[in-house]
């Protein structure tokens, strides 16, 4: 299984009119989460574009336990937990500075031919980088 942490800090810009991060940022937070693993891998978003590959989202969903608020800096785990093929879910759990487990949520994105636009297998650079999280 591959995991790893990030920190996000709730901006002000973030919250709603009761002091918490606003619901709808989470899928933000979950693409920020998303290009850091990406780009510790050795594999930016940016890059994998370059090599012809797209990674449209198919699924998210979110689980609120408790709210973040604003200036909490963020502790977000992020999991994959299958060796992906075709399509990647990525698992999220998020922890406050008190480290209590705020929020949990998942995403599905497909692999996409930049060309076609069709699906295809993971990009064997990805693959290459990931494999070795789960031998």
């Amino acid at each position: 299984m591959f995991c790893q942490e990030i920190q996000l800090r709730v901006r002000y810009a973030d919250t709603d009119q009761m002091g918490y991060a606003y619901y709808g940022n989470y899928a933000m937070y979950y693409e920020v989460a998303r290009t850091e693993v990406f780009r510790s891998l050795g594999l930016p978003y940016k890059e994998t574009e370059a090599m012809g590959f797209l990674m449209p989202v198919l699924e998210n969903h979110s689980y609120y336990h408790a709210p973040a608020y604003y200036d909490d800096l963020l502790t977000i785990k992020v999991m994959i937990k299958e060796v992906p093929m075709v399509k990647i879910r990525f698992h999220y759990e998020f922890y406050n500075p008190a480290k209590e487990l705020i929020h949990t949520g998942d995403t599905l994105l497909v692999f996409l031919r930049s060309d076609t636009r069709k699906p295809c297998r993971i990009p064997p650079a990805f693959l290459e980088k990931i494999k070795p999280y789960f031998e």
